[in-house]
């Protein structure tokens, strides 16, 4: 196994992080304040991870195994002890193990997983994906700049739409733990087709 470390967790259903990208955060829960000002008085590290909807245990849900750590790169304190962050997406983790900890906040080990070589889709992936993305967009009344998306390089489009769609836990998670871009390019055109069909008066989405 590679080299593990220590990681606070911030379990968020349907919150996705995704390396280089940027996640804003509004943290307001005691225990979470609590992590923050721990974070920042370290590392600035906060580990995003998706808790498992099935868990019996509310409190203190269990976890998916793939999730992903940020730094927080800008942090705003508000007066009554809530925070306003933007955190940038660093690398995705495992979990190998939850640490038995006195802090109010859980921690995990985990071991960091490599960043995968520079991808790029094809002509007709990256043309299937902007296509089946601005008919959900439009399903969904979503405004859209197409030109600025248009810009974007595969990993970018790819991986900031996996992060900002409104899919249930599952289908985010599976997004998250896609073998690279292409194959999450041709999940997010399967997904955005079933949660985006309607029959001209209902919207399938499960959010």
């Amino acid at each position: 196994m590679s080299e593990t470390t220590r990681l606070s967790i911030f379990p968020l259903p349907g919150a996705l992080l995704f390396p280089q990208l940027h996640l804003p955060l509004h943290i307001f829960e005691p225990r979470y304040r609590a992590m923050v000002s721990d974070a920042m008085a370290r590392d600035r590290r906060i580990a995003m991870i998706q808790p498992r909807p099935d868990s019996e245990d509310r409190g203190r849900p269990g976890l998916f195994e793939i999730g992903c750590v940020g730094r927080i790169a800008e942090v705003e304190a508000l007066d009554d002890g809530r925070y306003n962050l933007i955190l940038q997406g660093l690398s995705l983790f495992r979990l190998v193990r939850e640490i038995e900890v006195t802090t109010p906040f859980r921690q995990i080990e985990a071991e960091l997983l490599p960043s995968p070589p520079d991808e790029t889709l094809s002509l007709g992936e990256r043309s299937s994906l902007e296509l089946e993305a601005r008919r959900f967009a439009a399903v969904q009344g979503y405004a859209v700049d197409w030109k600025a998306v248009g810009r974007l390089d595969d990993t970018s489009l790819v991986n900031g739409i996996a992060q900002i769609v409104p899919f249930d836990v599952a289908a985010k998670q599976a997004l998250l733990e896609a073998d690279g871009i292409a194959d999450r390019a041709e999940l997010l055109v399967q997904l955005m087709q079933f949660f985006g069909r309607h029959d001209g008066e209902d919207r399938v989405t499960l959010q």
